[in-house]
């Protein structure tokens, strides 16, 4: 079987499921411009202990090279010991991109299991002590937890990144400042951390209270153009401050490696299903922002400050959220149907209709946060219950209970 050259560059090659036979998987755009629009997935889990379900502290180097090699390279260290990375391929099919994420999380639990650790998908570990953390063995590492000090060692806590491609830098710009509003609504989908040192924190998304602590956090900047972020950058490099924007920690930000601009709000799903949905919100929505510049200009501080606002509510509601906007309160339901008719357009040209929809299933039934409380309520108030099934429904892909007592949320 030979292809034209134009056409192998937008492949990549993988084994199925069933190791049988090689599955191939979309690795480039769409449409009139191949590079718009694809997107790739990145996601953090816990590594934990596979009979006690508590965190890992250190872990050997050998279990991170294993899970490189049989993950093709797309499997690697955190910034702690406990925490372990894996990064699709570019996609520009959604399906593609939900058999990777699937083949990579039961690639890397296949490798943990052999040295007796179990994956975790959440966004906080429900019993996990921070002051045990211990960092990993790399520069780049051991230089930031030199810099944060006990900041770095309180970073345990795993997100979902995504990655869309926009080659217009100045466009890529103010999709940024235009998609700031919509920033809370990923997070309250997301949510999946209502836990932090084996204490209910009254947070559905704990993590990013905790993640607040990070300098260069939180919302992106009010910026007018790529020239301001570059001035922005340029002048924290020269000062000493980083060497580099990839210490810039925003919510959402340009990518330094690639033409993507990457969402980083989301707490680390769960589920793979609610990963890949929430994945191709932001895709439609960065396709529909990207389309239409002029709304760029429509987000001023008062926006902003509204979406900071959000931001909290999120974090502490979830999926329950009520948001706050100039015309009054605005429930997490409507406002993705909002969101969900605008993009319409956008998600049948990306073939991704069914996903969008998946949303209003979670916002249904509930995040990860509100299985994890359901787990720990049924089980008469044990933490270790909530960590076992977590571990089980990140490879298990289904909201369905399946810890000794639970039951699904109604």
């Amino acid at each position: 079987m030979t292809f034209a050259s134009d056409v192998s560059k937008l492949l990549r090659l993988a084994p199925s499921e069933d190791k049988q036979h090689v599955v191939i998987r979309s690795a480039g755009g769409g449409g009139g411009n191949p590079a718009e629009y694809s997107f790739g997935i990145e996601e953090e889990y816990f590594l934990a202990d596979r009979r006690s379900f508590e965190v890992a502290i250190r872990t050997p180097n050998e279990l991170f090279e294993s899970a490189n090699w049989s993950t093709g390279g797309q499997a690697m260290r955190e910034m702690l010991q406990s925490q372990l990375e894996v990064a699709t391929n570019v996609h520009v099919d959604v399906n593609d991109a939900r058999e990777e994420l699937r083949f990579l999380r039961r690639e890397v639990a296949n490798v943990a299991a052999q040295y007796g650790f179990v994956i975790m998908a959440c966004g906080t570990h429900p019993s996990a002590v921070w002051r045990m953390s211990q960092p990993s063995p790399k520069p780049r590492y051991e230089e930031m937890i030199e810099d944060l000090r006990s900041i770095g060692h309180r970073n345990m806590m795993c997100g979902m990144h995504v990655h869309v491609q926009l080659p217009d830098p100045e466009k890529r710009m103010a999709v940024m400042r235009a998609m700031l509003p919509h920033l809370p609504l990923f997070i309250a989908l997301s949510a999946s951390s209502p836990f932090w040192n084996s204490h209910k924190t009254g947070l559905k998304g704990y993590r990013l209270a905790a993640y607040s602590e990070l300098p260069r956090s939180g919302l992106p900047e009010l910026f007018e153009g790529k020239q301001d972020f570059d001035a922005y950058v340029g002048a924290l490099q020269r000062s000493g401050v980083i060497p580099d924007e990839s210490h810039i920690w925003w919510a959402m930000r340009p990518s330094m490696k690639h033409p993507t601009l990457e969402l980083r709000a989301p707490d680390t799903c769960t589920f793979v299903d609610d990963a890949v949905a929430i994945a191709s919100l932001y895709r439609c929505l960065t396709r529909h922002l990207y389309l239409r510049p002029q709304l760029s200009r429509e987000v001023t501080a008062v926006e902003r400050a509204i979406a900071v606002e959000n931001k909290w509510r999120a974090q502490r509601y979830g999926t329950d959220c009520i948001f706050a906007s100039k015309d009054g309160p605005v429930t997490i339901s409507e406002l993705l149907t909002g969101v969900i008719d605008d993009i319409a357009e956008d998600a049948a040209a990306l073939h991704c209709s069914a996903e969008i929809e998946h949303c209003r299933t979670i916002v249904a039934r509930g995040s990860s946060a509100e299985f994890q409380l359901r787990a720990y309520r049924e089980s008469g108030d044990d933490i270790a219950a909530v960590s076992q099934w977590i571990a089980t429904s990140t490879l298990s892909g289904t909201s369905a209970p399946v810890h000794r007592s639970a039951s699904a949320p109604s």
